[in-house]
């Protein structure tokens, strides 16, 4: 290709880039010109290339290098600032998502701690019922997780405290699975997050009911009031970002199934972000604190409630305040 052509075709292109580039050094750059900002510079530096392979002159060959160092420096530059843009999501971004998609969060929440809910109550007035859900095996090894005489309380109850650190390993891959199952399966139309959400509620519904009937509702709630507060509320999340992309292949709109389906991808993604943080503190509190008896069933519910009040305080209060990006 002549130089000529090859300049009169990708000039635009380089023009836009460095319209880019200034408002970058400015500190004024939109959030939209920072998401297309990385990929004009592959394309800059896919050019260089080819003027550099193709012998075409020194003059381009300067201006595109100079522009090419230029974007070097702003790509990186951002790049090491990825620290402060984690912590920007964790105290803004994640809970204005989250209220910004409260009609999933909510139908997802209601599903998901009404089915809970409604189950517990029936299984306790109904005790066979939990029969319907759960094998007797499945009932008596529950049974013996929390017994109220264990020395330490959850799955693999007769380990020692030394290897908290292998359970803090197993949690955060059990919960990570569940919420992902939960997530993914939106992509069914929203059937299989709507599948798991309640399938999950009414299992849960049915141990709490079945254990606070017999008489080891203590053992039982202590233990599960503290990491529940993010381990269920990730749960419900995950099913509201399913419902996202479910939503988005049955009723796009005017957009293209795939076009409705990658926008809708875009903020899921961030809620599924958001959930894995919560998992690893649910897994981090359920491994560590949850699981030991040295401190009393009425401490654990006190904890237990303002860790409660906490993450529902973050959700719908942090990030009220937005400051311009960097």
């Amino acid at each position: 290709m002549k130089q000529s052509l090859f300049e009169s075709r990708h000039q635009p292109d380089w023009d836009a880039f460095n319209s880019q580039l200034e408002a970058l050094e400015r500190g004024k750059a939109e959030a939209q010109t920072c998401q297309s900002f990385a990929a004009r510079y592959r394309q800059l530096c896919q050019h260089l290339a080819l003027a550099q392979a193709r012998g075409y002159s020194s003059h381009l060959i300067d201006q595109l290098q100079q522009l090419a160092m230029r974007g070097h420096q702003q790509f990186y530059r951002h790049r090491s600032h990825l620290g402060a843009q984690m912590i920007r999501f964790l105290f803004g971004g994640f809970p204005r998502l989250v209220r910004s998609e409260w009609r999933s969060v909510c139908v997802a929440s209601l599903l998901f701690f009404g089915s809970l809910a409604l189950m517990g109550l029936l299984t306790y007035f109904y005790p066979e019922l939990i029969f319907s859900l759960v094998s007797a095996d499945q009932v008596s090894e529950m049974e013996r997780m929390y017994d109220p005489d264990a020395r330490r309380l959850g799955r693999f109850s007769e380990r020692g405290s030394g290897e908290d650190w292998v359970m803090f390993g197993f949690y955060i891959m059990n919960n990570i699975g569940i919420a992902f199952q939960t997530f993914a399966s939106g992509l069914l139309l929203g059937l299989g997050s709507l599948f798991f959400l309640l399938f999950n509620g009414l299992m849960i519904g049915a141990v709490a009911g079945h254990l606070t009937r017999i008489g080891y509702g203590e053992p039982f709630w202590s233990f599960v009031i503290g990491h529940g507060a993010f381990e269920l509320t990730a749960i419900a999340l995950a099913g509201a970002a399913g419902f996202k992309l479910g939503w988005a292949l049955l009723a796009p709109g005017r957009l293209p199934r795939g076009e409705a389906l990658r926008l809708a991808a875009g903020k899921a993604i961030q809620l599924v972000a958001g959930v894995i943080l919560f998992l690893l503190l649910a897994a981090f509190i359920e491994a560590f604190w949850s699981s030991t008896t040295f401190a009393s069933p009425n401490i654990k519910y006190k904890v237990g409630a303002g860790l409660w009040v906490l993450v529902l305080s973050y959700l719908l209060l942090a990030g009220r305040r937005q400051h311009a990006p960097d």
